[in-house]
């Protein structure tokens, strides 16, 4: 190998290693560490155990107290996804939208109590449910594209920890 040759590859070998490798952002409303187990929830009653949070019927003695990551995201009103709702549509079936975007929550929540829908506003012609996760919106809006058709759009940001998601349908 020439002289040239071994300096162009070490020069390479040193850009390579002088350049950071961001790490994958994680959610900040995650524990930072391990929670005692038990750990209860104070304004909801979820129990973190066997390592994920979940609902139960008792709250065992000595179970710690925290607030879940989908309370701490409710009060600080800050969501982890968007659905955002629009179309002709939209207006002539709203109710019944609406109570597809509640059932849909109700019956994951069963099974995934930080899956929650935050706020629901309904303004004009669009309603916008936000979310304590990033699966809900996902589920919502695949259960609006099963019962009534329309487009689906969705958008993540791993950065953030956050997915926007827009259904719309015109009639």
């Amino acid at each position: 190998m020439k002289q040239r040759d071994i300096h162009q590859s070490e020069q390479r070998h040193d850009t390579i290693k002088s350049h950071h490798i961001e790490e994958h952002r994680h959610d900040p409303y995650k524990a930072r560490g391990k929670l005692y187990e038990p750990t209860v929830c104070p304004q909801c009653a979820a129990m973190f155990q066997n390592g994920r949070w979940q609902w139960a019927k008792d709250t065992p003695k000595g179970a710690q107290s925290h607030v879940c990551p989908a309370c701490h995201r409710t009060n600080d009103k800050y969501p982890a996804g968007e659905l955002t709702l629009s179309g002709s549509f939209l207006a002539a079936h709203a109710a019944e939208i609406i109570g597809l975007a509640r059932n849909t929550e109700e019956a994951g929540r069963r099974e995934h109590p930080l899956q929650r829908i935050m706020r629901l506003e309904q303004a004009g012609d669009r309603i916008v449910i936000t979310t304590t996760d990033i699966h809900l919106p996902r589920r919502i809006g695949h259960a609006l594209v099963d019962a009534y058709k329309g487009d689906l759009d969705t958008h993540y940001s791993d950065a953030d920890c956050f997915v926007r998601m827009t259904w719309k349908r015109d009639t």
